[in-house]
């Protein structure tokens, strides 16, 4: 028997969340068992366990996006006992059960070996918002920077801001930090950030569809009205890879940014990408993300935390990566 954060619902469909002793027999199909030792907490997370329970599709559920830990049964020839490995995406905590959990069941193609480098501790302090955010900026390289003006990060104290900011700011880019909360700037500017925009700068900017130019790309975690606002003060050729749908999915924006600027709209996917992918992304995280930058990102949380951080984490209070001790 082993201890997991199960959600269930009743008959009335309300749903609740609590930590449960279960056994291995009532996990899912897979075929590598692993010894879950870290998760994180995000915002699909909060979904999972909040009311309603968002986007789970079976209960009872085990949430938890990600997780990593070592290697206890595999009939999967690329894992063996012993081997310590990292999973995000392909909708775990969603559709499969998840990582709030002392031990979970997945499909090996899922998984990825843990880069040299990197504990399971600091895999999870990166996490999928860290995966997300590698995949952007390795977008960005890959269209190129046309100008040497700040890179704009937009929701930049949460999970996937926070990554994007340290990672650009110590790949020796200028970042310029787009956050709600005055109170994250000191926060901010210790991850790298050379500049800090208040939300409101970028909301309150005139709704013509272009405006001065002054950033020479984006990583946007908000989407929304602010995603198409951003894109009229893109310079020439730039590129804004979109993470993020906090702001909501519309986008009311008009095509001149694309034309006449030739601004391009990268969007970014972390769930279903391919294995090469994943694993060339965490290998950038393992080698361009400052590790004592990381530490400052870092809060520690228990399985019975779960409950109130799922709520927080969906009315914006989290800053940073939250870090789940499973067996603590």
């Amino acid at each position: 028997m082993f201890n997991a954060l199960l959600v269930k619902k009743n008959d009335e469909g309300k749903t609740s969340a609590a930590v449960e002793s279960i056994s291995i027999d009532q996990l899912p199909e897979g075929n590598v068992t692993v010894a879950v030792e870290y998760s994180t907490v995000n915002y699909k997370d909060g979904l999972c366990i909040g009311p309603g329970g968002g986007l789970v599709r079976n209960y009872p559920h085990v949430p938890g996006i990600d997780f990593s830990g070592t290697v206890e049964e595999s009939s999967d020839e690329r894992y063996s006992a012993g081997d310590k490995v990292l999973l995000t995406g392909w909708r775990v905590g969603e559709a499969h059960w998840g990582g709030y959990a002392q031990k979970a069941r997945v499909n090996g193609d899922w998984l990825v070996p843990l880069p040299e480098g990197l504990s399971t501790k600091q895999a999870m302090a990166v996490g999928t918002a860290g995966l997300t955010a590698a995949l952007a900026v390795m977008a960005l390289e890959e269209h190129g920077f046309p100008t040497d003006d700040a890179v704009l990060v937009t929701g930049a104290a949460g999970g996937v801001g926070s990554v994007a900011t340290a990672m650009l700011a110590k790949l020796g880019h200028k970042v310029a930090a787009v956050t709600g909360r005055p109170e994250t700037a000191d926060y901010l500017t210790s991850l790298g950030a050379s500049q800090i925009v208040a939300r409101e700068e970028i909301n309150e900017t005139s709704k013509r569809p272009l405006e001065k130019e002054l950033w020479s790309g984006c990583v946007d975690a908000v989407g929304g009205a602010m995603l198409a606002r951003l894109l009229g003060q893109m310079n020439y050729g730039a590129s804004v890879a979109a993470v993020g749908l906090a702001g909501g999915a519309d986008l009311p924006a008009t095509v001149i940014p694309f034309l006449l600027r030739g601004v391009n709209l990268l969007g970014i996917d972390s769930v279903m990408q391919p294995y090469e992918n994943r694993l060339r992304a965490w290998q950038r995280v393992s080698t361009d993300l400052p590790m004592d930058k990381l530490e400052s990102m870092i809060h520690m949380a228990t399985l019975s935390d779960l409950p109130d951080l799922g709520k927080a984490i969906l009315k914006g209070q989290v800053k940073g990566r939250v870090v789940v001790d499973i067996n603590a």
